[in-house]
């Protein structure tokens, strides 16, 4: 399997904090990382918060239920919450340009509630393929400019962002 992490904003490349990306080669690989990753939220009294495609959705949440995860009871607390990438990201995507107060309202008012105004409550950890969407789309500005947004919201919120990226979608002719 090829994995390879990066540490984009804050933290020291590990899972607990800042902004990390993962390419990766195996469906499997990735929602074992990343229903391990969520776990991490669920486990501490956490909120656990995935923007990814419907497959991916299911095989975390597949994976999740199968080490113990009570995801009924979690989604119903809003302990866990799970969005389309796809919606979500047109939510605030328009004619390929960002809104910055549509992902401000939308994922800002999501990351806000979960961190409870740093209470001091379990951990918020997210996960998100809205930027692979993006990216996949040929909407490449886009993409990097929803990078930044995300960094910018980490500095006002305490959580931690997973993000995935297939590495055949990077690595396409015209992408690099």
């Amino acid at each position: 399997a090829t994995w390879w992490w990066g540490t984009v904003v804050g933290g020291t490349g590990n899972l607990n904090a800042g902004h990390v990306v993962q390419f990766y080669a195996h469906e499997e690989e990735l929602s074992d990382r990343v229903a391990g990753y969520l776990l991490g939220a669920l486990n501490r009294d956490g909120v656990a918060i995935v923007i990814a495609t419907q497959a991916h959705r299911q095989a975390f949440g597949a994976r999740l239920t199968d080490a113990g995860a009570d995801l009924t009871e979690a989604v119903r607390s809003g302990a866990y919450l799970a969005l389309g990438a796809t919606q979500t990201a047109a939510a605030f995507v328009r004619d390929g340009q960002l809104d910055r107060d549509g992902f401000e309202r939308m994922i800002g008012g999501l990351i806000g509630q979960a961190d409870r105004g740093g209470s001091g409550a379990g951990p918020v950890r997210a996960y998100g393929e809205m930027v692979s969407v993006l990216w996949d789309a040929g909407l490449v500005s886009a993409a990097v400019e929803l990078e930044q947004l995300w960094d910018d919201l980490a500095g006002r919120h305490s959580f931690s962002l997973l993000c995935g990226y297939p590495a055949d979608s990077v690595m396409r002719s015209g992408h690099l």
